[in-house]
């Protein structure tokens, strides 16, 4: 066999890359991690120089030994678990009515036009202002905090479905139309599928908002709950 057929050229191991690229490269990897870095490095030396009264900002070592000391006792779970059960009860409530309002004021053009005053004006309340209402209409135990939550995560998956529900392209609705396909299928196989991205980002911001939005609540009128732990560390 000739010399030339025995080895054969290959293209990607003869390309070589450009000068430089694995340094980029590893520089890319370490570069999610520097801001933080720099944080940490300057709040060491904030705290440690005394600029700054330990009572209103303790250093990392503090933190990092009062945290391993909540965590040994179980405290920290036990807080954390609390808020966690509120806010999957209240952010699954959320979704749901969000999501279904959602599909129904897509295929209501004229009951979404009825609404949309309403539902813009209540858009634009911030949740945590309606703590003493809240307080003063479901009491003081769980329910406040549920509808917080629901208040705060509601509109992002509401706005966000509805918006993708909109994008799906009028194309696949003329598919579907000609497949013959029923209400029913039209939504499972074309409707829901073509908004998914939409609906996903919209799920995601939701429970960020609900979770803050807890934290917040759990800080003004809460028993347990990470924003009660945070207010019983402050006094």
């Amino acid at each position: 066999m000739p010399k030339a057929f025995r080895n054969p050229p290959n293209d990607q191991n003869d390309r070589s890359a450009p000068p430089g690229a694995e340094r980029r490269s590893g520089l890319r990897r370490f570069l999610p991690v520097l801001l933080p870095a720099v944080i940490l490095l300057g709040w060491w030396l904030v705290t440690s120089s005394g600029a700054v009264p330990a009572l209103l900002l303790p250093g990392p070592g503090a933190v990092a030994k009062r945290f391993l000391s909540l965590l040994d006792s179980g405290e920290l779970l036990t807080h954390a678990a609390v808020s966690m059960g509120r806010v999957f009860a209240g952010f699954l409530l959320s979704a749901s009515a969000a999501l279904g309002l959602a599909l129904l004021l897509y295929r209501r053009p004229l009951w979404e036009s009825a609404l949309s005053l309403v539902l813009e004006a209540l858009r634009v309340i911030p949740p945590l202002s309606l703590v003493p209402l809240l307080i003063l209409w479901l009491g003081i135990d769980e329910a406040p905090k549920l509808a917080i939550v629901v208040l705060a995560s509601f509109f992002p998956i509401y706005l966000s479905a509805l918006t993708a529900l909109r994008g799906v392209s009028s194309k696949y609705r003329e598919l579907a139309q000609m497949l013959g396909l029923t209400e029913s299928a039209r939504v499972q196989e074309i409707l829901l599928p073509g908004a998914a991205p939409g609906i996903l980002t919209g799920l995601r911001l939701g429970f960020g908002y609900a979770w803050r939005a807890l934290v917040g609540a759990e800080l003004i009128a809460a028993a347990s709950g990470l924003g009660y732990l945070i207010e019983d560390a402050s006094s």
